[in-house]
């Protein structure tokens, strides 16, 4: 059996995302032009219908998506004291990268545009180890911090001012193809903290506002507001006896 894909688009993918990020805070003359045309060449290809209407709504949603990016930038700056400026921010956090083009290919695939999101988003997952599903809602002023091994299903929904640190997923607590339609992830309200591998499953699952999920604990059901919920392990620790 002789299948073929359109795989080399994924170098198209890469070349579109990284000019699409320096596009919104290192606009050049030409820059718009070229990544116009690629879009219309990779939705061309992907059978994509009405590709100039989609990238026209798009374009008119950059600026809107440049100023949520700055909102982020300084929660990042607030929130991280290894911070030495704000263009380190842009220049040199994978956790910021990871949330730019979410907020790209999220708009993308609101907009109806299939497959281009969401190889925006697994190119960034390679370089970066955040996945982050292009479907999942995100709020204002989101902060990751360190950002490996982070995974954020596709029907999560994050509010605003959420903080959250490497290793954590927000998944779903079964994996079958009959769900593709239901929520399966869950929902994080404001001003939430969810510290280094801790794990929140399902989509009934509440983490209410003001809460504090501690590191390595394992969520399966709803968590009230202002709850600090932390995993309790004891250390025996003993000294060496001399021989």
């Amino acid at each position: 059996m002789n299948i073929k894909y359109n795989v080399r688009l994924k170098d198209d993918i890469e070349q579109f995302t990284k000019r699409i990020y320096y596009f919104l805070f290192d606009e050049k003359s030409g820059d718009l032009e070229f990544l116009r045309e690629k879009f219309l060449v990779m939705a061309t290809t992907l059978s994509i219908p009405d590709g100039l209407q989609h990238w026209k709504k798009f374009e008119l949603s950059i600026p809107e998506i440049r100023l949520q990016l700055h909102r982020d930038a300084k929660a990042f700056e607030d929130n991280d004291p290894a911070n030495k400026c704000h263009e380190e921010i842009y220049l040199a956090y994978p956790g910021f990268y990871a949330i730019a083009i979410h907020r790209l290919s999220h708009k993308l695939l609101n907009l109806g545009v299939r497959i281009i999101p969401r190889m925006m988003s697994e190119y960034v997952h390679g370089i970066t180890g955040i996945d982050i599903h292009p479907g999942a809602t995100i709020g204002a002023s989101f902060f990751l911090d360190h950002g490996t091994g982070i995974v954020i299903g596709e029907t999560t929904i994050i509010n605003n001012e959420v903080k959250i640190y490497q290793g954590v997923t927000l998944g779903g607590v079964h994996v079958k193809k009959n769900l593709a339609n239901i929520k399966r992830h869950p929902t994080i309200e404001d001003n939430v903290v969810i510290y280094a591998n801790a794990t929140v499953l399902g989509g009934d699952v509440v983490i209410g506002a003001n809460s504090i999920i501690g590191a390595n604990v394992c969520v399966t059901n709803s968590v009230p507001p202002n709850s600090v919920l932390t995993y309790k392990k004891e250390y025996n620790i003993r000294t060496k006896q001399s021989e």
